[in-house]
């Protein structure tokens, strides 16, 4: 049974998000190392991905293997229990583990998620944003990336943790991105 409920106004917010088209960002990015990539969207010099957008996290860490993603608060994000929606640490986690892979990757390779298991660990509130979800290899296989995860509050506590696998798609890992040590 449908029922519909009126909202009161004061109760009504609204968003907007823009976003770059995600084959265009691609364009900008081509010939650049993942490392490149995700130092130019650190550093506005490239757009952030359309989904990072949506759920307004930034990359503020970009190195070799590791990659640090922020999210303030938004209400938006809040499930009906007044804390950020587990889909949402979920999403940065990903994100930032597979962008942690991508940095150790030859010009021209990417990743794409195998699997990922994350265990929360604490609710986020609004009183632990802004919050970093950090992505590390673990191991830089031939063909997969293993990689762990973590979200983290304000007061460095942790809330959730992952470890995932990814796959390596595209060219295949030879040479590492100059920089890059020889074991992660």
């Amino acid at each position: 049974m449908d029922t519909e409920h009126e909202i009161p106004a004061q109760h009504m917010h609204e968003r907007t998000v823009t976003w770059h088209d995600p084959v265009h960002g691609a364009k900008l990015a081509t010939g650049l190392s993942g490392l490149e990539i995700m130092r130019g969207i650190r550093d506005a010099r490239l757009p952030a991905p359309p989904m990072a957008r949506l759920l307004g996290f930034r990359c503020v860490v970009a190195e070799p293997g590791e990659i640090g993603m922020r999210l303030d608060y938004e209400q938006s994000l809040e499930n009906t229990m007044g804390m950020l929606h587990g889909g949402v640490a979920a999403t940065m986690l990903d994100t930032a583990m597979g962008c942690a892979a991508n940095t150790l990757l030859p010009v021209g390779a990417a990743v794409v998620t195998l699997d990922l298991s994350v265990t929360y660990l604490r609710p986020i509130t609004t009183g632990q944003t802004p919050i970093m979800a950090t992505g590390r290899v673990v191991n830089l296989g031939r063909r997969t990336v293993y990689l762990t995860g973590e979200v983290k509050g304000a007061d460095g506590k942790l809330l959730a943790h992952a470890v995932g696998n990814f796959s390596i798609v595209g060219p295949a890992r030879g040479t590492r991105p100059e920089g890059t040590p020889p074991s992660v």
